[in-house]
């Protein structure tokens, strides 16, 4: 058995539809946002636009701060227990793993003006994590086409006639894992007008932190019983800040009735990318602007029984540019081109019995590629439970997403087919809030 490591151009990340992309790729990762928050919000996936009264209501729309009626401070755990199901040419291997982390704290305060227009204001902070990148997955399996075909004793003098040459293929082994988060740091101030109208504008400052590591290994032979091992392994660290505004209304035409829109700008980053690989090591700076997000939402209020709630949001990923833009002229093309806008559904509902509060709820979001199939997109299915105690509130909620996604760690190779995976997550949210 011989071993030797070869350089490529392994590393590329989650794509959909057989896309290699790159740079294009950390565009989308950077963009997304999962469904996170409090378990309240979690409970009724995320339809809080029109109704506000939520530390992470506020980062929707910036004008449900100044819908709370007392000032208080939550905090949230989070666990996620994620499957991954890899397909390569055939063979399936489930990975599983469960994550764990704090993904909010945030505060706001309420000041009663003692007017009869502008009634009240308040101000808020909040503490988020908009994206957990945490994951890992195996894929193994035979595409019958050798990549490693060659050992350390082969010279390219022209005359194969004492060279080995490793034709034939045994297996090809692939490991993905992951790491970081993009925290985000909301800042809001909303106020309220009368009873009719609340309007809020926020600054959010994001730190983010992706790591990924991955290994390819492949064995093969040449027909005569000779193998060879050839691997070869790549990481790659991209951090950074970033930062973007969001303004909002809340209007309530009567007592039963919520209407909400927001708008998100872009978010502004300033990234620093470090590559190793057995060719040695790299860093690079650029700067990558993501796409504005508007959200429109509506409410109906069933007096202190319950409510349903619908957001509808609409972003487009197609807007997405890395610069210098003289050095990523084929990128910014590609987002232009094989990128589209995309459209995100959230529904749910609340009633109330006594103390207890039922929640459920259902989310929708589309993929960001031109061509990509439907079974790419997120569909995912919430529930939650709450119990207030007087000052304080406990909160639970479930939530189950599904999607599917490819990857190519072949890019080089059009005869080699993409592996084929199945995302689920399941998630269980605690948080707990105080009343000031």
């Amino acid at each position: 058995m011989k071993n030797i490591f070869f350089i490529g151009a392994l590393l590329c990340s989650f794509i959909s539809y057989s896309q290699s992309l790159g740079y294009n790729d950390l565009g989308k990762l950077f963009t997304d946002e999962d469904n996170n928050g409090t378990a309240r919000f979690r409970g009724m996936s995320g339809a809080f636009g029109s109704l506000g009264g939520d530390m992470s209501a506020i980062e929707i729309n910036p004008a449900g701060t100044a819908v709370f009626m007392k000032s208080e401070f939550a905090t949230t755990m989070n666990f996620r227990d994620e499957n991954i199901t890899s397909n390569y040419y055939g063979n399936s291997t489930l990975t599983n793993n469960d994550y764990s982390n704090i993904s909010q704290v945030g505060g706001v305060f309420v000041f009663d003006t003692g007017k009869s227009t502008w009634s009240k204001t308040a101000i808020g902070f909040n503490y988020s994590v908009s994206k957990n990148y945490e994951s890992h997955w195996i894929a193994q399996g035979n595409s019958n086409y050798p990549t490693f075909i060659y050992d350390d004793d082969y010279t390219d003098d022209g005359d194969n006639s004492n060279d080995t040459i490793y034709l034939n293929s045994n297996e090809q082994r692939f490991k993905n894992f992951s790491d970081g988060e993009n925290g985000k740091y909301t800042f809001t101030f909303a106020s309220q007008y009368s009873d009719k109208l609340y309007v809020g504008a926020a600054f959010t400052a994001n730190d983010v932190r992706f790591y990924q590591s991955v290994s390819l290994e492949e064995d093969n032979n040449d027909g005569m019983g000779n193998n060879l091992t050839g691997s070869l392994r790549e990481e790659l660290l991209t951090f950074g800040k970033g930062y973007s505004f969001n303004l909002g209304i809340i209007s309530k035409p009567s007592n039963n009735i919520r209407i909400g829109l927001s708008y998100q700008s872009p978010t502004w980053y300033d990234l620093t990318e470090e590559f190793d690989s057995e060719d040695g090591f790299n860093d690079f700076q650029y700067s990558m602007t993501t796409p504005s997000k508007t959200t429109g939402s509506f409410a109906y209020i069933f007096s202190q029984s319950g409510l349903v709630s619908l957001d509808y949001a609409y972003r487009n990923y197609s807007g997405i540019d890395v610069s210098p833009s003289q050095e990523f002229t084929e990128e910014n093309q590609i987002f232009s081109t094989d990128f589209r806008g995309t459209s995100e559904l959230r529904l749910g509902t609340e009633w109330r019995v006594k103390q207890f509060s039922f929640r459920g709820g259902y989310h929708y979001q589309q993929s960001p590629y031109m061509d990509a199939p439907v079974t790419n997109d997120v569909t995912g299915f919430s529930a939650g439970i709450g119990f207030n105690f007087g000052n304080v509130k406990l909160d639970i909620a479930y939530e189950t997403s599904k999607k599917y996604d490819s990857y190519d760690f072949y890019s080089q190779y059009d005869e080699v087919d993409t592996t084929d995976l199945k995302i689920d997550n399941s998630k269980v949210t605690a948080t707990i809030v105080f009343k000031i």
